[in-house]
């Protein structure tokens, strides 16, 4: 009756043991299994040879733990389940078996890859976006140095990277007011749209509209500043959206421990397995006895614990609770737990059991990669350039408020709507499409030039980045846009122009 996905086999590997939760999660049956070879029949086959090791260790004596097991359902489904193997024996202590005790972490994979993959597409578009990035450490020295930035500056991301940023890249008569918006912002007091004179290598000053953002870990701890700007030395009326670097993603955790620990109807400890031994620093002999919640939980969780415990004892299962536990040494654990009433012959209620897994790990880092993805989202939405994002249908999915502000249509106005049908001039869609579909094709455009009519009828010219955007495979989902009002910039030009012509 266990809320986890168990199943035996013997000396042969034929099936002995399949449990509801097996049944419930593959779609087979305990008496479509039992006596069945659990490896030819219920395993993919590309998996075939390591679950076989697995089982021949396991019969061998030798335990697995924390082995990471697709599985196929009779209905096609792909199931990934955290595997702990452990060697069966009969009273003599020989062995007769192996019995398999898992964990169904199918969604949390799923959200752990997209996760990592909204991460990634954003790291990519800050990499070759067309505005430079550029991050410091609470000492002031260089982080991050992107491609557009060593372009405008010329120097490369080696020349660049742990150099202190003030006094190697500013001029003398600019650093003291640069040094006050890096230390406010290391003090959590951002900065918008601060004109920033940088040198190249060759001398000349570049001037970058920035924004310095406040860059913090995943426990909220200011560890640097990001700047991202526009240069608008030439295109003085233009500025690029601003992005942050993301942090290099923490490696998702493929395993993670389930220890089980069981209750009688008086809510004391019953049962305690050596993961929940080795997990927690208490052994079997400290806890069975003790009251689990009176004695291994913090006060502040003891209510809500208490009530799923309780519920079960009800007969009321619970599964994927999250609660935290804590560890001889005071070490916090959060752990995700399957609550099953435990019944005796006659089907009456004799305790609990709950199996769980350890992901204190995977909460770290699922906060981080939220965190990266609201501060990403933030940048983007205040980016001071237009940015847009379409689907692979060309149907609006980004829009934001710069892009708002220059084109006058809302982004309630434009999501969800065919961009170059409803927002690019007759004239260019034939070209912006093109661009489009080669973004889509993988082959990206940079400083591409078109004309965009606002809603009030007025043409601003606009420099394009077109970016392919993929998700967590790889596979191409839409194209983001990064761009520069350069109208201004292109009618001073055509004046200058004029006046040459007419001298």
């Amino acid at each position: 009756s266990a809320n986890a996905p168990i199943f035996g086999v013997d000396l042969e590997g034929m099936v002995t043991e399949w449990n509801k939760m097996a049944a419930d999660l593959l779609g087979y049956t305990k008496s479509e299994t039992m006596g069945k070879n659990l490896v030819e029949n219920f395993i993919q086959r590309e998996n075939q040879s390591s679950v076989s090791q697995v089982l021949s260790k396991a019969l061998s004596g030798q335990e697995t733990a924390n082995y990471e097991l697709p599985l196929l359902s009779k209905h096609g489904e792909r199931y990934t389940v955290l595997l702990n193997a452990t060697t069966r024996r009969d009273g003599k202590g020989q062995i007769t078996g192996v019995v398999g005790v898992g964990q169904d972490i199918t969604e949390l994979n799923q959200v752990m890859a997209q996760s990592k993959s909204v991460a990634d597409d954003l790291t990519q578009l800050i990499e070759t976006a067309n505005a430079p990035i550029f991050g410091i450490d609470p000492e002031g020295k260089i982080s991050e140095w992107n491609k557009k930035t060593a372009e405008i500056t010329g120097f490369s991301k080696e020349e660049a990277l742990g150099k202190k940023l003030v006094s190697n890249f500013i001029h003398l008569d600019y650093r003291e007011s640069v040094s006050n918006v890096l230390k406010q912002a290391l003090e959590g007091v951002e900065s918008s749209n601060y004109e920033l004179p940088l040198f190249t290598k060759g001398g000349m000053q570049r001037d970058i509209l920035l924004n310095a953002t406040t860059r913090r870990s995943a426990a909220g701890n200011i560890i640097g500043v990001v700047g991202v700007g526009q240069d608008i030395t030439e295109l003085k009326q233009a500025s690029e959206r601003a992005q942050r670097i993301a942090d290099d993603l923490t490696r998702l955790i493929e395993t993670a421990n389930a220890p089980i620990f069981g209750i009688d109807t008086q809510g004391k400890v019953s049962e305690w397995n050596a993961k929940a031994s080795s997990l927690l620093g208490y052994s079997k002999e400290e806890a069975v006895g003790q009251h689990l919640v009176q004695r291994f939980i913090k006060e502040e969780y003891k209510a809500s614990v208490d009530d799923v415990l309780s519920s079960a004892l009800a007969g009321k299962e619970r599964a994927n609770f999250e609660f935290p536990m804590f560890t001889k040494n005071g070490k916090r654990l959060d752990i995700l737990l399957n609550a099953t009433t435990r019944r005796g012959p006659n089907e009456e209620v004799i305790g609990v059991i709950g199996v769980g897994q350890d992901i204190t790990k995977i909460r770290e880092i699922t906060s981080e990669q939220y965190r990266v993805a609201d501060d990403l989202s933030r940048l983007i939405e205040s980016a001071n350039a237009p940015i847009f994002g379409v689907d692979l249908e060309g149907m609006v999915t980004e829009w934001n408020r710069k892009a708002a502000e220059i084109s006058r249509f809302t982004k309630e106005e434009t999501m969800g709507k065919h961009l170059v049908q409803n927002f690019i001039q007759p004239e260019n869609r034939k070209s912006v499409s093109q661009v489009l579909q080669d973004a889509i094709g993988g082959k990206e455009t940079a400083n591409f030039e078109f004309v965009l009519m606002s809603k009030s009828g007025e043409r601003f010219t606009v420099l394009l980045n077109a970016t392919s955007r993929r998700d967590g495979k790889g596979n191409v989902t839409g194209v983001v846009g990064v761009g520069q009002d350069i109208t201004a910039f292109n009618q001073a030009l055509a004046e200058s122009k004029r006046v040459a012509d007419d001298l």
